[in-house]
């Protein structure tokens, strides 16, 4: 398995963003299925940018018959991003009292983004699944939040402890989505972005072309 870059590396942070304006979008409003699971009262879970909206079209028309793409989580805002990777920083400190503080932030951000860099509040990234033609999920290994120590490292992309239909479809989805030009965050399957740091590192682009954003109703 080739090295794995975490989103708290350095490299990541130095890649600059000129942003470009592009609005976020709702997804729930397009041929894409979501799931209300996370919903929240603005709506902000089913927010991408434009652009990354017509790039996950453009993966489901790629699809075989019967299989269509399952929105998750898109638009996290900054706060609600700083208290996800808080909180999970915490459980492992307090599970590994030992760690330094570094060795904290990087195994933090195999599963949450470090706010600062965060994909998802950039309206960059997605997590999503497969479901099939009723809306019903398919085998991808693990749920879209599993953690690497609830899923014994089965989160990861390239994980050998699931099975060989979880893999087909793992597969799936990857073609589709790399296709369409989205990267994968390669601790989490069902984490594909497009247009931010990790994803400009990822594809050699000099910059990224979104940053942190709001939904128009807050400042």
């Amino acid at each position: 398995m080739s090295e794995i870059v975490l989103m708290c590396a350095p490299r990541v942070a130095a890649i600059p963003v000129h942003e470009c304006g592009e609005r976020l979008v709702d997804a729930r409003y397009s041929r894409l299925l979501v799931d209300h699971s996370r919903q929240d009262l603005e709506g902000a879970f089913a927010h991408v940018r434009e652009g990354v909206l017509g790039r996950l079209l453009a993966a489901q028309a790629g699809l075989p018959d019967g299989v269509r793409l399952l929105v998750v989580e898109g638009y996290r805002p900054p706060e609600l991003q700083e208290r996800y990777f808080g909180q999970y920083a915490q459980e492992l400190r307090d599970a590994n009292p030992q760690w330094s503080g570094d060795q904290v932030r990087r195994a933090a951000s195999r599963y949450v983004a470090p706010p600062e860099i965060a994909p998802h509040t950039a309206g960059a990234a997605v997590d999503i699944t497969l479901a099939d033609a009723d809306g019903r999920e398919l085998d991808l290994g693990t749920s879209t939040n599993a953690t690497p120590e609830q899923s014994n490292g089965a989160c990861y992309m390239d994980a050998k402890n699931i099975s060989a239909k979880a893999r087909y479809h793992r597969r799936i989805l990857a073609s589709a989505l790399t296709g369409a030009g989205l990267v994968n965050y390669p601790t989490e399957w069902w984490h594909w972005s497009y247009g931010d740091r990790y994803w400009a590192l990822m594809t050699r682009s000099p910059t990224a072309p979104y940053g942190p954003t709001w939904l128009p109703s807050t400042p």
